[in-house]
């Protein structure tokens, strides 16, 4: 169905904020400050005037100059004494008069007061129980008559006289005035193009008034800046109009200025003005095809070169998208001026995308450029969700109904798009509010329930399965306006030029009842509504019209009324909730104030369906070439092609299968130009139709093309050199075109001309493949130019350039000729490879080699990059510097010398290229070697050339080349040593595409290696054939593959005999996953042997072997013994853990056990050495952590440790053997601790030297201790002795020397770090130590040397009476000393009965003869000499014969007392 038109009412209409609301407020406020001053007024002067008065009539009082005597005035005086106390007693009885009244008032009324609140409550309640059950009576019978009665106390502004456009002379003045009505009395203001106008602004410039609902804008001494558009916008609270006029202030001739476009008041565009001078316009820069997302800003601009360059006069700047004129808006802004030409988006949607043209209009003609931009869709929402509906539309407005239509998102990547909301906002709010409760599935809805005389905007979501869309760009404001209101006003022209505006509602009568509606009919018919429309009844009357309508299945005979909550206040009517496949029939009443009228005529049956189905699917798609990152796709238009939208194109690089939208907008016509393109990728397109309902089926798609430039002439050759001359004929040589139009180079046409003539003779008229000729037939001494042209399939290009003049002299020097056809290849940062073909003329020998030059850039230098001239025809030239230019040149060089050097090369610039792509090697599912390279870049005419050593291959028994497309490969056939070397490629008609690669002895090996492994392939195994023992002591054998077909098949061997699956053999494959396994309940001495698999996979095959013999099956035998036993061992009570140890923070050792499924009966104990071992508590069980602690380990502590565990269920054990690694692995547990927890190092004096030592929590020997001297390990000498005790760590320096001196470091290693304590044994504290050591050293020396008795004397001897008593001890000290006896502390006298003897100033000995009772008592013996002595005291009892022998104690040694030295 077409879409109405937007009326000229709709276009005209401005649309503000909601600031009219609260006029009615400010008109109370306003009538309520203008009573308030007049009443101040009035009271005011009410005040004066009594005032005066009473200052006239003032009673009795002296004249201030008259003149009274004495006695007068003191009788006067007495008298107003007397009468001023009788007026204060009389007034005091009067004031307690009236206080005694007034309070008998003020009860009387209180008390009436509270009767009266009584009554006046009670009869409210009354009145309120009475209103609120006729309200309810009532409620139903004026449902559809109140809105009427409102209605009668306001109304809308309405304009009676439009504005009207004047066109003035500049500095006149020119009044703007129009007519309005309404109520509450309208607010009117004053735009200029959309601005406030604000008279405080510019004082006098404008004078704004208004009386009687007539309102005038007066422009004083206009301007010609006052060219502009004028709005006036009247207001209420009720809704708000505007008109419009156009100002045009002109100048006088002599005044130049650019015109302005005014904008007419019903929208009509001005003719276009053509500024009258001839400008020259050129693009220097242009915007190219531009990609964006929604949401970005993007600017387009062209700089410009305007001739003439005139300041006041420029050419006129137009805005394009696809063919409709822009203008600026709060999307877009325009500038042009300063050499450009821009246009700057803020705020992207899909809405802009399109095809943008710039054009400069001028006298001269046109100048234009046009580029796609691209917008694609913003990340969306919800991920999966499509993208945003575009170009909402406001269609068909009336007071209370619109219709809005858009266009729908593509959605190739999304999921289909099932619906959508509408939603709107009242102009001047951010309140959005859905419009429909489901989504609707076409892209139109009528929109319903608008409030008349509003403005609103819509926007709109797409819904798919995976979420919501991000809401469409804003519509353009629409106002809530009946358009047969202005075609119901009336001009009537009275006397004279006057005339009046009424509405046709006027001249109609007084009608009462409206008459019914007429054409009612359905204007638009959709599968979820249908819309009805129809005309106002004639005569319609005054009053305002509302409608009903109602409805009636076909058949039923009952009829319902649609609308009976809400009146319809619009001639057209959209009903909802229609039974899908039912016919219905409707009909519409009428309704004033004074009743409703008879129905209109009852429809045509009208059944709820869509009239317009999705179209049909494009015809056959067709792609052409267009640029090297485009392609131009046309298709044919579907079949079903009623009210299409437009077009989405899709493309899927070929083989991908990956769908991806070209365009995001749908495109009217059915050619699109697709950017963006991979050059040298191929792609298919497809295209679908648009329009309201959805889109078609995809078409069939197009063939695969690809992406490269068109066919073209190819351009001009270059670079003709003449190579060689005998007098008779020149023989000629060039370059190649740059660009070969993409299609092959078929030959060459070649013309000549002698000097001084002006026409050229052609050379060959058939075209010549090769690129050196030799011309024929010229003549001695003559001088020639040349040219040259290409052909391919497209035509002959443009000729070259003409040549240099050649003689045509005969050549007879020795040296060789130049070099030509100088090309470059692998031009990267630093460096590139130069190519060029040997010289025509050979000179008196052959070339042996040459040298090459260059230079950079114009320095004029030339440089030889080769010291040594090479017998190549190509040089790798290196140490370039990267972005700068050189120039190459070649001489020959033979045994004459150095020839003449070739023409120079064109500039090359050292820079690799973006993308560039290298060859790469490798090997193809054949098992075949291959060099690769790839080049998007190429065009039909460009081929890949392969050489090797930069010679062109031609040998087919050893090389095969494979082209297709873009891809080039060479194999290798037969692979060996000779193929050793530097292979390269190239790729013709492209930018100097080229690549090589080193093939050496090593990277052919492992080539060959896997060319090998490919052409015998294997099964690749993720793992080997490996086994695992299970719990209860099953073992498992498996391996697992990499992939396995459902075809694959196996075999398992078990030496050299197949098992299949059984009992014994359990045998299973997953072939998902590739794992084979086999599983043995019961694995014995008779499973030893060799376990293998073998797998077939088609032609691949795998085997894997695991030999379990000797130690290894022993080892599996064990463990699965072990298993077995485990498990039985934990069926009763067993340890959980088994006994470990570890070290605590007081160093000392903690063996802990856990234990498992015990009971109270549950017997544990520990032992050593099969010994018990008897602690002080006996573990809990019920904890299940048993402990043992060892304080201070040593070796004492080796032995093996056991927990046991036993019940009546049976037993368990745990050992722990402390020796070896594990007690070694303690000391160093315990080192951490102690070297953690070590203090600082302190100084101890012993008589042998200095110790210094470190007190730790325990100490043995076995602890890895090092001593440092300076820094240096001290190792243990007579000098310096490292030891230690049970908590101390020392190291004594014996004699210590000032060579001791210095930092000394105690070091205890841990298994993993070093603990280090430190002290700087020097300055006072080595002197101090020094000092204490001598003195002890001293005393030392004397202890040792002093008379000693070394033992031998008891101290208790007990003897009868006549026997011989001999005491003998061992005496020592140095010098000898000097021995004395005494008894009793008296010297002995010696003789026969005491006799003392010393042998070898050693042994002392006393003896007693004949022992008698007075030989009791206590003997002592004194040794001593110059460094001391000591005296030891022995009692000696004698006893008689006959008497019992006292009692003696255990012998024991005499203590010795100690005696000084001697002086």
């Amino acid at each position: 169905m077409s879409l109405v038109a937007l009326p000229f009412y709709q276009k005209r209409h401005k649309h503000f904020d909601q600031s009219y609301r609260h006029i009615q407020t400010r008109y109370l406020l306003d009538e309520y400050a203008a009573k308030k001053r007049a009443l101040s007024q009035s009271s005011s002067q009410t005040s004066s005037s009594q005032t005066s008065s009473s200052q006239a009539r003032a009673p009795g009082l002296p004249s201030p100059g008259g003149a009274t005597c004495r006695l007068c005035a003191k009788r006067l005086s007495s008298a107003l004494e007397e009468e001023e106390r009788e007026s204060n007693e009389s007034k005091r009885r009067y004031q307690s008069l009236v206080a005694s009244y007034g309070e008998a008032r003020r009860e009387r009324f209180l008390r009436e007061l509270a009767e009266m609140e009584g009554n006046v409550h009670e009869a409210r309640l009354q009145a309120r129980e009475k209103l609120d059950r006729h309200a309810v009576e009532q409620v139903d019978r004026l449902a559809w008559e109140r809105h009427v009665f409102e209605e009668r106390m306001w109304r809308a502004p309405e304009i009676l006289v439009r504005l009207r456009s004047h066109t003035v002379w500049e500095r006149s003045s020119v009044r703007l005035c129009f007519t309005v009505q309404g109520f509450p009395t309208p607010v009117v203001q004053w735009y200029k193009d959309g601005s406030l106008l604000c008279q405080a602004a510019e004082p006098g410039k404008y004078i704004i008034d208004g009386k009687y609902g007539v309102h005038t804008l007066e422009i004083n001494r206009a301007s010609f800046d006052d060219t502009a558009t004028y709005s006036a916008v009247a207001t209420n609270v009720h809704g708000q109009v505007s008109t419009s006029a156009a100002v045009v202030v002109k100048r006088f001739r002599g005044d130049e200025e650019p015109l302005r476009s005014v904008g007419l008041p019903i929208g009509l565009p001005l003719s276009s003005v053509v500024p009258y001078t001839h400008f020259d316009v050129q693009f220097l820069e242009k915007f190219g095809v531009t990609f964006r997302r929604e949401g970005e800003t993007v600017t387009l601009k062209c700089t410009l070169l305007v001739t003439p360059d005139l300041k006041r006069v420029q050419p006129r700047a137009e805005w394009y998208r696809d063919d409709v004129l822009l203008t600026e808006s709060k999307w877009t802004q325009m500038f042009f001026g300063e050499g450009q030409a821009s246009l700057s988006f803020s705020h992207l949607h899909k809405d802009d995308e399109g095809l943008y043209t710039l054009r400069i209009v001028s006298r001269g003609g046109v100048s234009d450029h046009s580029a796609f931009l691209f917008v694609r869709d913003a990340d969306p929402l919800v991920t999966g969700a499509p993208g945003a509906p575009m170009d909402v539309r406001c269609h068909d407005a009336n007071r209370d109904y619109v219709i809005v239509t858009w266009k729908p998102p593509n959605t190739t990547t999304e999921g289909p798009v099932i619906g959508y909301f509408v939603d709107r906002c009242e102009v001047g709010t951010d309140n959005w509010l859905q419009c429909n409760d489901a989504p609707v599935k076409v892209c139109r809805y009528p929109v319903t329930g608008l409030c008349e005389g509003r403005s609103y905007a819509f926007r709109v979501r797409a819904v798919n399965s995976a979420g919501v869309s991000r809401p469409s760009r804003v519509s353009d404001a629409v106002a809530a306006l009946d358009p047969a209101d202005l075609r119901r006003l009336q001009a009537v022209h009275l006397e004279g030029d006057k005339e009046i505006v009424i509405y046709q509602d006027d001249l109609e009568g007084d009608v009462h009842i409206p008459g019914p509606p007429t054409n009612v009919h359905a204007s638009e018919i959709s599968r979820t509504y249908v819309v009805l429309s129809w005309d106002p009844p004639a005569p319609r009357g005054k009053e305002p019209l509302t409608y009903f309508v109602e409805k009636s299945m076909v058949g039923s005979g009952s009829w319902q009324r649609v609308n009976a909550q809400v009146a319809v206040r619009s001639p057209r009517y959209a009903v909802f909730d229609l039974a899908e496949g039912k016919p219905y029939v409707f009909r519409v009443l009428s309704a004033n104030k004074h009743g409703l009228s008879e129905p209109s005529e009852i429809t045509p049956p009208i059944q709820a369906q869509d009239t317009v189905a999705a179209p049909s699917a494009p015809g056959r798609v067709l792609a052409s070439r267009d640029t090297k990152t485009s392609v131009v796709v046309q298709w044919d238009r579907p079949r079903q092609d009623e009210d299409l939208l437009g077009y989405y194109v899709d493309c899927c690089v070929a083989g991908s299968n990956l769908w991806e939208p070209c365009n995001h907008k749908p495109i009217s016509y059915n050619r699109f130009v697709v950017h963006g393109l991979t050059p040298g990728e191929q792609y298919i397109f497809r295209v679908k139709a648009v329009n309201a309902v959805g889109t078609s089926e995809n078409s069939q798609e197009s063939d695969a093309i690809k992406v490269q430039a068109a066919l073209t002439v190819p351009s001009h050759p270059y670079g003709v050199t003449l190579l060689n001359c005998d007098g008779h004929s020149m023989t000629l040589g060039w370059k190649v075109p740059r660009f070969s139009g993409g299609a092959p180079i078929l030959g060459y046409f070649i013309d000549k001309r002698e000097a001084r003539h002006q026409n050229w003779h052609e050379v060959n008229s058939a075209p010549v493949r090769e690129r050196v000729l030799t011309v024929e037939g010229l003549t001695e001494g003559a001088l020639y130019e040349f040219r040259i042209a290409a052909s391919n399939v497209a035509g002959v290009g443009r000729p070259s350039d003409p040549s240099e003049l050649f003689t045509c002299e005969a050549w007879t020097a020795p040296e060789p000729g130049p070099a030509y056809d100088l090309t470059f290849c692998e031009v990267r940062d630093s460096s590139l490879v130069l190519l060029w073909k040997a010289p025509v003329y050979a000179g008196g020998s052959p070339v042996s080699g040459y040298l090459v030059d260059y230079q950079e850039g114009d320095s004029g230098e030339w440089v030889t990059a080769n010291e040594a001239a090479t017998a190549n025809r190509y040089l790798k030239v290196c140490g370039l510097q990267q972005g700068h230019t050189y120039v190459f040149r070649v001489r020959a060089v033979n045994a004459s010398g150095v020839g003449k050097p070739s023409d120079a090369s064109e500039p090359v610039l050292l820079e690799a290229r973006p993308g560039t792509k290298e060859v790469s090697v490798g090997v193809d599912e054949q098992g075949d070697i291959y060099l690769s390279f790839d080049c998007p870049e190429m065009t039909d005419a460009s081929r890949f050339t392969w050489c090797k050593s930069y010679e062109e291959l031609a040998d087919d028994e050893k090389f095969r080349v494979e082209t297709v497309g873009d891809h080039s490969k060479l194999y290798f056939k037969n692979p060996d040593k000779a193929d050793l070397g530097t292979y390269s490629v190239s790729v013709s008609d492209t930018e100097g595409v080229s690549s090589s690669f080193v093939l050496d002895e090593k990277e052919l090996e492992r080539l060959m290696a896997l060319s090998n492994e490919i052409k015998n392939p294997t099964i690749p195994l993720k793992s080997e054939l490996a086994y695992e023992v299970f719990d209860k002591g099953q073992v498992r054998f498996w391996l697992q593959a990499e992939h396995l077909s459902p075809d694959a098949s196996f075999r398992f061997i078990i030496n050299d005999r197949e098992v299949s699956d059984s009992e014994t053999h359990r045998i299973k494959c997953d072939k998902a996953t590739g794992l084979i396994e086999m599983v043995m309940d019961q694995f014995t001495i008779e499973n030893e042997g060799t376990y293998t698999v073998q797998i077939h996979d088609g032609k691949a095959k795998s085997q894997s072997s695991l030999v379990l013999i000797g130690d290894a099956f022993k080892a599996v035998l064990d463990e699965a013994e072990f298993q077995r036993k485990e498990f039985l061992r934990k069926q009763g009570p067993h340890f959980a853990e088994y006994l470990h140890w570890d070290v605590t923070e007081e160093c000392e050792v903690h063996l802990v056990c856990k234990v498992a499924n015990t009971r109270k009966d549950t017997a544990f104990k520990w032992l050593k050495d099969d010994v018990l071992y008897e602690t002080e508590s006996l573990p809990d069980l019920e904890r299940g952590v048993c402990e043992l602690l060892i304080p201070k380990l040593s070796k004492k502590d080796l032995g093996e440790y056991k927990a046991t565990l036993k019940d009546e269920r049976g037993q368990d054990v745990t050992v722990l053997e402390i020796g070896g690694k594990v007690y070694d692995d303690m000391i160093l547990a315990m080192s951490r601790v102690c070297g953690a927890s070590a203090s600082p190092l302190k100084i101890l004096c012993t008589p042998e030297g200095i110790r210094l030592q470190c007190f730790l929590k325990y100490y043995t020997d076995e602890m890895r201790v090092n001593w440092y001297h300076k820094d240096a390990k001290i190792a243990s000498s007579e000098h310096m002795r490292a030891g230690g005790s049970e908590e101390v760590a020392w190291l004594q320096i014996c004699e210590p020397t000032e060579k001791d001196k210095g930092k000394y470091t105690f070091e205890i290693f841990d298994g993993k770090e070093n603990h280090q304590r430190s002290l700087d044994l020097s300055g006072a504290e080595f002197d101090e130590a020094l000092a204490e050591f001598q003195q002890l050293k001293a005393a030392a020396f004397a202890e040792k040397n002093r008379g000693k008795v070394v033992g031998g004397l008891p101290d208790v001897v007990t003897i009868m009476e006549g026997k011989t008593l001999n005491l003998t001890c061992t005496v020592c000290g140095d010098p000898a000393p000097e021995v004395t006896w005494f008894k009793n502390d008296k010297d002995i006298e010696l003789g026969e009965h005491f006799s003392v003897q010393v042998q070898q100033a050693k042994f002392v000995s006393v003896t007693i003869k004949g022992v008698t009772a007075e030989d009791s008592g206590k003997y002592s013996l004194s040794v001593k000499n110059k460094y001391g002595g000591e005296k030891i005291d022995v009692t000696v009892s004698v006893y008689k014969l006959g008497e019992e022998a006292p009692a003696a104690g255990a012998p024991r040694q005499a203590p010795p007392q100690r005696l000084p030295a001697a002086e």
